[in-house]
């Protein structure tokens, strides 16, 4: 039997609809949206309620390769596609099996998504998200984890996704990974949050996804006093407060290296050390350092490539 239409006009999707942050029509992406579908039911309501919107919708079905038989697991989600009138593609990445496998998989699942994806994550992911960072040792800027702006159903939660596909008639694929224990987000999902919730004689989760709004919040003020600051004046940067220093360097190596993944806590006290002179350079990652020069700070590259100073790059 064919799935139910997901439709604004049916209740139970405008409730939930409603709550999701899906970009506007007229932003940058266009009318069009793309979302990340393994079959799963978040994914899958992520899906429909795309289609509700009544904006053309692509399915991204990424394939890692890791289960025999793997990319049989695309089929339902076409056949979905097909009876909806959205748009399906399928992509497959080689994830080997070892040590940080499912960091592996998602730096792999992200990099073959075309620019822009949406993906669902529900606040239930959020609230893992939140307490994973935590366990890394994250700063209060990293607890702001994933923001609505690519993740539209991110103040649903997973019942509610499950109900939806169950409303519309849907058979989600269940990923047996999600029960290996050897995954750390999967003990914090099915051992630490209930006993989160045991302790706290609540639920937690939606206590967790506020703590990550806020932190986002704050982080975005601060990311907007960055903007403000030369972070090559080495002066300047090293009077500023830590919060505001750390994320001005972070903003300068993120627009100058392109690379994903910023400096580290200790990586920006060392930077931040050149700009107040107490060394004149430092490596910081990824065959990256920083010089000091005439109070100007610089980044040389792996390959001793140097980037130009702001007043260098303004008179050119």
């Amino acid at each position: 039997m064919s799935p139910r239409q997901p439709s604004a006009t049916d209740p139970v999707v405008a409730s939930l609809l409603a709550r999701c942050s899906f970009p506007p029509a007229d932003g940058p992406g266009g009318q069009s949206l793309t979302v990340a579908v393994s079959g799963g039911a978040d994914s899958l309501a992520l899906l429909a309620l795309a289609v509700a919107t009544g904006r053309p919708t692509t399915a991204v079905h990424v394939d890692h390769g890791l289960r025999p038989g793997s990319a049989a697991e695309s089929e339902p989600v076409a056949r979905v596609c097909a009876a909806w009138g959205a748009t399906f593609q399928t992509r497959s990445v080689q994830v080997a099996d070892g040590p940080d496998l499912e960091a592996r998989a998602r730096a792999a699942r992200h990099a073959a998504l075309p620019d822009g994806t949406l993906c669902g994550h529900t606040a239930d992911d959020q609230a893992e998200t939140v307490l994973l960072r935590l366990l890394r040792g994250t700063g209060p800027s990293g607890l702001a984890a994933m923001r609505p702006d690519r993740h539209p159903v991110l103040g649903l939660r997973r019942a509610e996704t499950e109900s939806l596909c169950a409303h519309l008639g849907l058979e989600p694929f269940e990923d047996p990974s999600n029960r290996d224990p050897r995954f750390t987000r999967n003990r914090v999902r099915h051992e630490v949050l209930p006993l989160l919730a045991d302790v706290a004689g609540r639920d937690t989760v939606p206590l967790l996804a506020r703590l990550a709004e806020l932190a986002g919040a704050q982080a975005d003020v601060v990311a907007a006093l960055a903007l403000l600051v030369d972070p090559t004046d080495a002066a300047a940067l090293a009077e500023l407060p830590p919060a505001l220093a750390t994320a001005a360097v972070r903003s300068w190596w993120r627009t100058t290296t392109g690379l994903d993944h910023p400096p580290d806590a200790a990586a920006v006290a060392r930077v931040v050390a050149v700009a107040s002179g107490t060394a004149k350079g430092c490596d910081v990652v990824a065959g990256w350092s920083v010089r000091r020069t005439a109070g100007l700070l610089r980044l040389v590259g792996p390959e001793g490539s140097t980037v130009p100073e702001a007043d260098e790059v303004a008179q050119g």
